[in-house]
C-alpha cells in the first residue's frame, strides 16, 4: 500500500498514540479500545486499529462479548483474521488466569463481594450452567473452586454427595456454593432456593458449613445468604 493509506498506530498523532501513553502513562490510562488496539496493532484502510478496535467491542457487546464469542466468529470479522483473533483470545485468557490464580498467600473471603469477584469474570461467560464449590479454611482461605455439575440446575439431577466430595478430599472447614445463569439474570429460582437448603442441611450432618450460594449474572450476582433464601 502507498503512503495515502493511513491505518497503523504508528500513524496517529505521537501524543495520541496507545502504546507511548501506556509507556509514559501506564495501562490504566487507556480506555478499553486502546487497549484492544495495542493488541491489533494495525487496522484497514480508513480505519486505524483504535477505531477497529471499537467497532469490535461494540459489535460484540464489549469485553464480556469478546470472551464469550466463539474462536470461528471472531476470525471472520472484518479486519481480524486468525493472528488478532488468537492474540485477542490469549490475552482475555492471560487476564482470567491472573485473576484466579492463587497468591502465595491464600485468598480469604470476607463478604459476598469477594466470592463474586474470584469467579465471576469466567462464570458470567459461560453457555450452561455450572456449579461450583469454593472451598474454605478455618479462616475463610480459599482452597480450591471444585467444579460440581454442568447442566440445567435443579434439586433432582445434582447429587448432594458429589457437592462434599472435593470438600471432603481437601479437608475444608466451609464451603461457598456458586452456579451461574446464562441469561445474564442472577434472581435465584425455586429450584435454586431448594437446592441450598438441601445442601446446607447435608453440610451440617457432616459438619461442614455451607455459608453462602452466590448467583453469577452478566455483571451482577446475587448472594443467597443475604436474601435470606435456604441459608
Amino acid at each position: 500500500m502507498g503512503d495515502e493509506t493511513t491505518y497503523r498506530i504508528a500513524d496517529i498523532a505521537v501524543n495520541e498514540r496507545p502504546r507511548e501513553r501506556l509507556k509514559q502513562q501506564g495501562a490504566a490510562s487507556l480506555s478499553t479500545a486502546e487497549l484492544l488496539a495495542v493488541l491489533l496493532r494495525t487496522g484497514l484502510q480508513g480505519e486505524n486499529a483504535v477505531a477497529l478496535a471499537q467497532r469490535l467491542l461494540q459489535a460484540f457487546g464489549g469485553l464480556p462479548g469478546l470472551h464469550r464469542a466463539d474462536f470461528a466468529e471472531m476470525e471472520a470479522t472484518h479486519g481480524l483474521g486468525e493472528a488478532k483473533a488468537a492474540t485477542i483470545k490469549a490475552a482475555i485468557e492471560l487476564g482470567r488466569r491472573l485473576h484466579t490464580q492463587d497468591p502465595e498467600q491464600r485468598m480469604r473471603i470476607s463478604s459476598p463481594g469477594d466470592a463474586a469477584a474470584l469467579v465471576q469474570y469466567e462464570m458470567s461467560a459461560l453457555e450452561q450452567e455450572h456449579l461450583r464449590t469454593i472451598l474454605l479454611t478455618t479462616r475463610n482461605e480459599v482452597i480450591e473452586i471444585a467444579e460440581i455439575y454442568r447442566g440445567s440446575l435443579n434439586s433432582a439431577p445434582v447429587r448432594i454427595a458429589d457437592v462434599f466430595k472435593p470438600a471432603i478430599r481437601k479437608n475444608a472447614a466451609a464451603l461457598i456454593l456458586v452456579h451461574n445463569h446464562p441469561s445474564g439474570d442472577p434472581t435465584p429460582s425455586p429450584d435454586d432456593v431448594a437446592l441450598t437448603k438441601a445442601i446446607r442441611e447435608a453440610g451440617q450432618l457432616l459438619g461442614l458449613e455451607v455459608l453462602d450460594h452466590i448467583i453469577v449474572g452478566q455483571g451482577r450476582f446475587v448472594s443467597l445468604k443475604e436474601k435470606r433464601l435456604g441459608l
